[in-house]
């Protein structure tokens, strides 16, 4: 599998990317040559120089400076709701799928409620409820969110029970933690790590559209969205504004779909069969 993993040359250069991305985050305040948050009007739509390398938007801020450290606004707190995500469902699903009976019943309804309604609209309706702020952004895409997790894990914890090997260690007497950890863990893994590489992507414009709104990050915190909705004051006269964090979101949305796809057929069995 990690052959397989390593020889996928889009898996190598998504995961690539997005390490040094995150990783710029991180030193973001050694490798910004200014205060992103410093406002200086008499520089204010400056071109690009060596003391400005991506120019300064309409207050006078640098650019570059800003979209350091927007990473650790947008990128690194879309991964860690992504992450909060993954666990809390997955453990959910497990659960569900395990147990089954009234437990699993009460789950499904629950649920099933919650996709009856659009992504979108239960994070707006969240947000717009309990006001704007990063803590509640991340509240309201773990809540819409969480429901895709528990169905797929649930559905792969149900397939893989009737597998002859896990049928075979409850024969033997085998302990329930022994079966999940070494049966049902790694095979529901491979699931969890896919989706949660796809909405990686989505939480990202998630987190940046409700900032553009103004309902996510508050002034004058750097975040890529936040940066789109600055540009569009100077929409007509300087373009290039909105085009530094536009495609800084473009570059990291496009790394994690293509490396879910890429996942999917590294992971798929079917595929290495096909192979062989």
């Amino acid at each position: 599998m990690i052959h397989r993993l390593l020889s996928n040359k889009t898996v190598v250069i998504c995961l690539f990317l997005l390490a040094v991305v995150g990783l710029m985050g991180v030193f973001a305040p050694y490798l910004a040559p200014h205060d992103p948050n410093l406002a200086d009007v008499i520089n204010s739509l400056m071109p690009m120089s060596k003391e400005y390398p991506l120019g300064t938007d309409h207050l006078g801020r640098c650019l570059y400076s800003r979209l350091l450290f927007g990473i650790r606004t947008t990128f690194h707190y879309s991964l860690l709701t992504m992450l909060i995500t993954a666990v809390v469902g997955g453990l959910i699903g497990a659960i569900s799928g395990y147990v089954r009976g009234k437990v699993d019943s009460l789950i499904m309804r629950g649920c099933e409620v919650m996709l009856s309604f659009p992504y979108e609209i239960i994070v707006l309706s969240i947000v717009g409820i309990m006001g704007p702020g990063m803590g509640n952004i991340i509240v309201a895409n773990f809540i819409a969110k969480i429901a895709w997790y528990v169905r797929i894990v649930r559905s792969s914890v149900i397939t893989f029970n009737h597998q002859n090997y896990i049928m075979y260690s409850r024969t033997v007497k085998t302990s329930q933690r022994f079966i999940f950890r070494k049966h049902l863990a790694p095979n529901i893994a491979s699931e969890v790590i896919i989706l949660a590489t796809l909405d990686f992507g989505w939480i990202i414009l998630s987190i940046s559209t409700l900032s553009f709104l103004g309902l996510g990050v508050q002034a004058p915190t750097a975040e890529w969205g936040a940066m789109l909705s600055d540009a569009k004051e100077v929409l007509f006269s300087n373009p290039e504004q909105m085009l530094i964090p536009g495609i800084a979101i473009m570059v990291v949305v496009a790394c994690c779909n293509l490396l879910g796809d890429s996942l999917r057929d590294v992971f798929d069995p079917r595929t290495g069969q096909k192979e062989c």
